[in-house]
C-alpha cells in the first residue's frame, strides 16, 4: 500500500514538472515576441543607447605646384608646364575639453519588458589654438543617433550661436571658418535628448590624445555601472539620490570611451520563466518534508492530496506570470505568494489539522516556495541559496528519520514519541 502511495506521489510530481516546463517555455516565447514588437516603438519614442563622439577639428588648405608633361605635336615633343592646385586636410587635436552630462532615469514597463530609459542634458566646450599654416578650419559634429530628438541644440563658435545656419545631413552638422596662425577657436555644443540603457562619450575613433580633459556627470539613480571598454571615473561622490562622477586628465592617450550604464530592472517575463523552470526543485523539497512528517505522525495523505497541493504551488507561478503584465514585480510576487500559501494552508487545515497546516506545512511552504523564489531576485546568489536550502533540508530529514529502521523503511517507522508501530 505504501509503495502505491509513493508511486502516486511521484506521478503527481512529474505531472507538475511537465506543467511548469510548458509554462516556462510559454513565458520565454511571450517575452521574446513582446521584446521584438515593443522595442522598436520604445526606440522611436525614446531613442537608442547613445554614443556621443567628440567633434572633429580638420584643417584644410590648398597648395599650388608646377606639373610638367610631354606633348607630341607634328612629331615634335614639347614639355608643357602648368600650375595645379591641390587640396590637403589634417585632423587636429584640441587643447582642452570640458563636458557635463546630467542623466535622469525614467524606467518604463511595456507588457512583460522593462526598459531602462533616461533623459540627458549634454553640454560641451572644446578649445583649439592654431599653430599651423593659414587655412580653413572645419568643425564637424556627429549626433549620437541620427533619428534622435535634440531639443535646445546650440552650436556656439567664439561666443556666437551658429546653430540656425547649419543644415544637418547624414546625422551631422559642420561649419568652416578661416584661421590664421595663433588664432584660438572655442566651440560649445549643448542639447537635451533621450536614450536607452547606456550613454558613452567617445573621444575619437581609435586612439585619442586628450589634453586638459574633464567630464562631469550627475545621475539621479544610485545603482550605477560602467559599460565594457570604458574608463572608470577619476572621482565619485554621492549627490542626493544619485552620484556625481568626474573623469579628469591632464594628458592621456587612450582608445577607450567614458560612460555609464543605467540600472536594468528585473524582467518579469524572464523571472517568471526562471521561477517555472526551478519550481520542481522547491516542490521536491516540500513533498519530501511533508511525506516524512506525515509518516512520522501517522497522517494518511493520499496522492490526490499531493495533487491538489501541487496545484496550489503551480497557481503561484501561473498567477505571477500573468499579473506581471499589469503590476510591478514585487506586488505581483507578494500577491501570488499569499494566494498560494492560503490555498495550501486552508486545504490542509481541513485534511489534517489547523496546527499541521499553519506550522509544519505553512512554514515549509514559506521556506521552499516563497524564500526559494525570492532567491531569483538576488543576482548571483540563486545557486548559493538553493545549495543552502538543500543542505538544511538534508539536515532536517536526517534528524527526523534518524530513528527509522531502514531494514523495513516503509512499514517499521519510529514515531516522534519513540514508539515503533507493530508490523501488520
Amino acid at each position: 500500500m505504501r509503495r502505491m502511495q509513493i508511486s502516486g506521489i511521484m506521478l503527481v510530481f512529474f505531472m507538475a514538472c511537465a506543467a511548469w516546463m510548458v509554462l516556462g517555455v510559454t513565458m520565454i516565447e511571450r517575452s521574446s515576441n513582446q521584446s521584438q514588437k515593443l522595442r522598436g516603438s520604445v526606440v522611436e519614442l525614446w531613442g537608442r543607447p547613445q554614443r556621443q563622439q567628440a567633434p572633429t577639428f580638420t584643417l584644410k588648405w590648398t597648395e599650388t605646384r608646377t606639373v610638367e608633361r610631354t606633348e607630341q605635336s607634328n612629331g615634335v615633343s614639347k614639355v608643357v608646364r602648368e600650375q595645379v592646385e591641390e587640396e590637403h586636410s589634417k585632423r587636429l587635436s584640441t587643447a582642452s575639453t570640458a563636458l557635463t552630462a546630467d542623466l535622469a532615469l525614467d524606467q518604463r514597463l511595456k507588457g512583460l519588458m522593462w526598459y531602462s530609459l533616461y533623459d540627458l542634458r549634454f553640454n560641451g566646450a572644446w578649445t583649439y589654438t592654431h599653430a599651423d599654416r593659414p587655412g580653413s578650419l572645419e568643425l564637424r559634429f556627429l549626433f549620437p543617433d541620427p533619428e534622435g530628438l535634440y531639443d535646445g541644440f546650440r552650436f556656439v563658435v567664439d561666443g556666437v550661436d551658429r546653430a540656425r545656419e547649419l543644415q544637418p545631413r547624414d546625422g551631422a552638422v559642420w561649419l568652416e571658418l578661416p584661421v590664421d596662425r595663433g588664432q584660438q577657436v572655442r566651440l560649445e555644443i549643448g542639447y537635451r535628448t533621450r536614450g536607452m540603457d547606456e550613454w558613452r562619450y567617445v573621444p575619437a575613433e581609435g586612439v585619442a590624445n586628450l589634453e586638459n580633459f574633464q567630464l562631469a556627470m550627475t545621475t539621479d539613480f544610485e545603482a550605477i555601472d560602467f559599460p565594457s571598454a570604458t574608463l572608470s571615473p577619476s572621482a565619485k561622490a554621492k549627490a542626493g539620490e544619485g552620484w556625481k562622477l568626474e573623469w579628469t586628465f591632464q594628458q592621456l592617450v587612450t582608445g577607450q570611451a567614458m560612460g555609464i550604464a543605467t540600472p536594468q530592472p528585473i524582467q518579469p517575463g524572464e523571472l517568471a520563466a526562471d521561477l517555472s523552470f526551478s519550481a520542481p526543485v522547491s516542490l521536491l523539497f516540500f513533498f519530501l518534508l511533508i511525506f516524512v512528517l506525515a509518516t512520522l505522525k501517522g497522517i494518511d495523505l493520499h496522492p490526490i492530496n499531493y495533487l491538489l497541493i501541487a496545484g496550489a504551488f503551480f497557481a503561484f507561478h501561473l498567477l505571477f506570470a500573468y499579473l506581471a503584465d499589469h503590476l510591478e514585480v514585487v506586488p505581483a510576487f507578494a500577491l501570488s505568494s499569499l494566494v498560494s500559501v492560503f490555498l495550501v494552508v486552508s486545504y490542509l487545515r481541513l485534511v489534517v489539522s489547523s496546527r499541521f497546516a499553519f506550522v509544519e506545512a505553512g512554514l515549509a511552504q514559506l521556506l521552499y516556495l516563497v524564500i526559494f523564489s525570492l532567491a531569483h531576485f538576488w543576482d548571483g546568489f540563486t545557486g548559493l541559496t538553493i545549495t543552502v536550502l538543500s543542505i538544511l533540508t538534508l539536515f532536517l530529514l536526517m534528524q527526523l528519520t534518524g530513528r527509522i529502521r531502514w531494514s523495513d523503511p516503509l512499514s517499521s517507522v519510529a514515531r516522534i514519541d519513540g514508539t515503533i508501530p507493530a508490523k501488520s
